[in-house]
Order: C-alpha cells, then structure tokens, then sequence
C-alpha cells in the first residue's frame, strides 16, 4: 500500500511537470530540482547533481532521463517507468492533437502570443536552479575554474557535449597529479523491441536509431531527421520544421516532435511507433546507469570526474539560460516579464513554479494586446 501511494506520487508529479514545462531541458531540469530536492525533499541536492551529471553523459532527453532516476530513487524501477511515462504522456497527447489538426487544415494555430510571457517566466526558473545547484556543485576553487572555462568555452561555440567530457576528464586529470589512484569505470548501451505493421516498424526502428545516439539537446533531433526522412524523400523539409515547432510550443520533453513525424508518415499507430522508438533507448540506458551512480561516488578516481561532470552541466544549464535571455528578452514587456518572475522565485522560494509558467503567460498575453 506504502509503494502504491508512492507510486501514485510520482505519477501525479511527473504528469503535472509534463504539463507544464516548457522551455527545454534546462527548464524542465529546474523544475525537477524545485519540486523534488527543494519541496519534497525526496532525494538530496548532491545526488540530484551527480544524476544529472550522469544524463549528460548518455544518448537521450536528458530530462526525460532524470524523470526516470528521480521516479527510480522513489519508488524502484516501477517508479523509474511510471516516472518517465507520465512525463511524456501530456506532450505526446498535445502533439497528437496538433499533428490530426496540421493533417486536416496544413498549418498549425498561432500559440505566440502566450509563449512571449512563458518564455521569460522559465528564464527566472532557470537561473533559480543554477543557483541552487552551483553553490552544492562548487566544492573548490578548482572546480570553480572548470566550472568557469566550460561556460566560456560553450558560449565561443565549443559543442557542449565535448565541453561537458573535457570537463570531466581534466577534473580526472587534475584528481591523479593531486592523488595518484587506479581505477577505470565502463558503460554499455542498446537494444531492441517489435511492433506491429511492417510501416510502423521501419517507422519505430529509425526513431530507435536515433533515440540511441542522439546527445545533447533534442533540437539536434532535426539534423538526423533531416538526413534520415528529408533526404530520403519520405517527409518535406516544411514538415519537418513544423514538427519542430510543436515540439517547442508543447510542454514536456522536445523529443514529442518526434510523436508528430510519425503521424505525418503513418497516421495514429505511425506516432505512437515513432513516440516508443525515440523514447524507448533512454529507459534502457538509464536501468543500465542507475546501479552505477552510487558506486561512481565512492570511487575517489570517478567522483572526481563526477565533481567536475556536474560544475560542467550547471555552467551548460547556465549557458542556456544566457542563449535562451538572447533570444527572448528583446523588448520592455519580456525583461519586465522575467524581472517579475526572477523577483517571485527567489522572494517567494516556496512558490510551484507552475504558477510562475502560467503568471508568465497570463501576463504576456494581457501585454502582447497594449
């Protein structure tokens, strides 16, 4: 009865931050820590770090990963499914309904007027969690360094993913001229599952191949479709940039573009092949790393590399809040907007930041009419 209620817990959470996270992985990320770390108290801000220095070094949405080690911490591996599922059951709910309406009148309906204010609302949730994780993540002045380099080195254009493992390799580094040790960790990947028709399983085998190497943000999902489905003459570039589209406009994980390509080349049982295929890699990588994590911190070798893994992801969280500030704050309404919220989340700590996402939009929708 316990583990039914905290399953219960966990599906309840999850189905409302799918609901309501918008703004990628940095954002849906900061909302993670707000309600599990800082509300519920489920896991501590160290663990939650070393977790989400651990998404970043395998193939998937990292977000939707970390839904699953959170679920796993509370309620076992049946947590670790519900987790993950009831995260990205709303986005691809909603992505459905947009890709029967694109299907039916070739275009999608015009949300802009609500994601000016909800943008600028997630940019003050953000800089919240980079707070919160960067005092826990600066543990020294070297790491501070580290932490420093890769942010600089991420916003000259150095791709993340190699900043993130450089990272980790020079905090390694640095470990064995301090204290020279042995000790040498390993990782496994991939895999496997059917479906039914054989449209449906060539759908599901290429959003599995790409689910299974896809690092980094799930915007780079658009270059391998690109390659995979527009060169191949199987989807039209137009398509393509408006599944991308729906993907950024819905809540949840970015990844849910992916539910509406399917729909586009086989209808209902194409999305849902194309939703399983993408998401089903992250659910096996993640069963695989979770009995790693806690052995990672009790190697000094490894958790030096995690030390410096995680002051590497809070400065890519960082990174992204700067290019998401770039991108958005571009007049009065939106800095007055993400003022607001910044002023909300740091005075009223105990505030859901569900509200904040709703405020926002409210708020830019009343000014977009002045």
């Amino acid at each position: 009865m316990a583990n039914e209620n905290k399953l219960k817990e966990v599906a309840k959470l999850f189905f409302k931050l799918g609901s309501i996270s918008f703004g990628g992985p940095a954002a849906h990320i900061a909302m993670m820590e707000d309600e599990v770390v800082k509300k519920r108290g489920w896991m501590t801000q160290e663990h939650f770090l070393d977790i989400v220095g651990a998404t970043n070094l395998i193939p998937g949405p990292n977000s939707t990963e970390m839904t699953m080690h959170c679920g796993y911490h509370k309620a076992g591996w049946k947590g670790l499914i519900i987790a993950g599922v009831s995260f990205v059951l709303p986005a691809v709910v909603i992505t459905m309904i947009f890709a029967w309406l694109y299907e039916q009148y070739g275009q999608l309906p015009n949300v802009t007027p609500f994601l000016y204010g909800i943008k600028s609302a997630v940019i003050a949730i953000i800089i919240g969690a980079v707070y919160r994780l960067g005092k826990k993540a600066l543990k020294n002045v070297t790491l501070g360094v580290l932490g420093l380099l890769t942010l600089i080195a991420c916003l000259l254009g150095l791709n993340q993913i190699i900043a993130l493992f450089a990272c980790g390799f020079l905090g390694l580094i640095w470990s064995f001229i301090q204290n020279p040790t042995k000790n040498i960790m390993s990782f496994t990947p991939l895999v496997l599952l059917q479906l039914t028709s054989v449209s449906s399983l060539k759908i599901f085998w290429t959003f599995v191949k790409v689910g299974a190497i896809l690092y980094g943000s799930g915007y780079v999902l658009f270059a391998f479709l690109d390659v995979e489905l527009v060169t191949a003459g199987l989807l039209t570039r137009q398509q393509l940039i408006d599944a991308v589209a729906v993907g950024q406009f819905t809540p949840g994980p970015v990844l849910s573009t992916a539910t509406f390509v399917g729909w586009q080349l086989g209808g209902f049982w194409g999305a849902i092949a194309a939703t399983i295929g993408i998401f089903l890699p992250s659910f096996i990588f993640v069963s695989i790393l979770i009995p790693f994590i806690p052995k990672m911190r009790k190697s000094k070798t490894i958790a030096a590399f995690l030390d410096a893994v995680n002051i590497a992801a809070v400065a890519l969280i960082a990174v992204v809040c700067i290019e998401m500030g770039k991108d958005t704050l571009t007049d009065w309404r939106t800095i007055l907007i993400s003022l607001l919220s910044i002023i909300t989340v740091f005075i009223f700590e105990k505030m859901n930041s569900a509200f904040i996402v709703i405020g926002g939009a409210l708020i830019g929708y009343i000014l977009t009419l002045v």
